[in-house]
């Protein structure tokens, strides 16, 4: 499959005793998004990442919410992640690289990702209150991190500025949306490396 000529896309099932997660993506899409996760605040968080990326993502979760929001924020995030790792395919033209820095009224976030295939995440989001909504804030930290260790990428996620939590952690999110749009978009300068039509960005010839 080419990734700059045909959608790429894929969908990943992960069933535990804790959550039952189905995830589909389409990186070459509109942004729709159809996510129901049992957690209000989490699927207006994937909404905004599906939107501003412009990647289709349907997302639903049965988990164990009676327990806690744990389970089914990190699942969630891994089952997204790993479907966006399996439709970029080898990671073939892509641009590789994303940086964005995205306000939203007082707060301003930072965010820096690399689809390098090396898992890495650092995620500063200077939260106060102890939860937003039904989802424990210390879990929009750790979906942050288990999505980018799911997708093999390199994240640095910084909240700058803000006073409401709920406006830090959503302009983390749609920078971090920004960044995926640039990254998974196709490379402006195909055959750059070692003289291929659609190369792999990297001088080693892998991510």
């Amino acid at each position: 499959m080419s990734a700059t000529t045909v959608p790429r896309s894929a969908q990943v099932t992960r069933s535990t005793r804790e959550t039952s997660v189905e995830c589909r993506v389409v990186l070459d899409g509109s942004g729709a998004a159809e996510v129901s996760t049992g957690i209000g605040f989490l699927d207006h968080m994937v909404a905004s990442l599906a939107l501003h990326s412009r990647i289709d993502v349907s997302l639903t979760c049965r988990g164990d919410l009676e327990v806690d929001d744990h389970h089914t924020a990190e699942d969630c995030a891994l089952a997204l992640g790993q479907a966006i790792d399996a439709a970029l395919g080898e990671r073939r033209g892509i641009g590789r690289f994303g940086w964005a820095l995205v306000p939203l009224d007082e707060a301003l976030a930072q965010v820096a990702l690399d689809l390098s295939g090396r898992p890495f995440a650092r995620v500063e989001l200077e939260l106060v209150r102890e939860r937003i909504g039904a989802l424990a804030t210390e879990n929009a930290t750790h979906f942050l991190q288990s999505l980018a260790v799911a997708m093999r990428a390199t994240l640095h996620v910084d909240v700058l500025r803000g006073a409401n939590d709920h406006h830090k952690v959503e302009a983390a999110f749609k920078a971090t949306a920004r960044c995926l749009r640039q990254a998974v978009a196709a490379d402006p300068l195909p055959g750059e490396f070692a003289g291929e039509t659609n190369p792999v960005p990297s001088a080693k010839g892998s991510l």
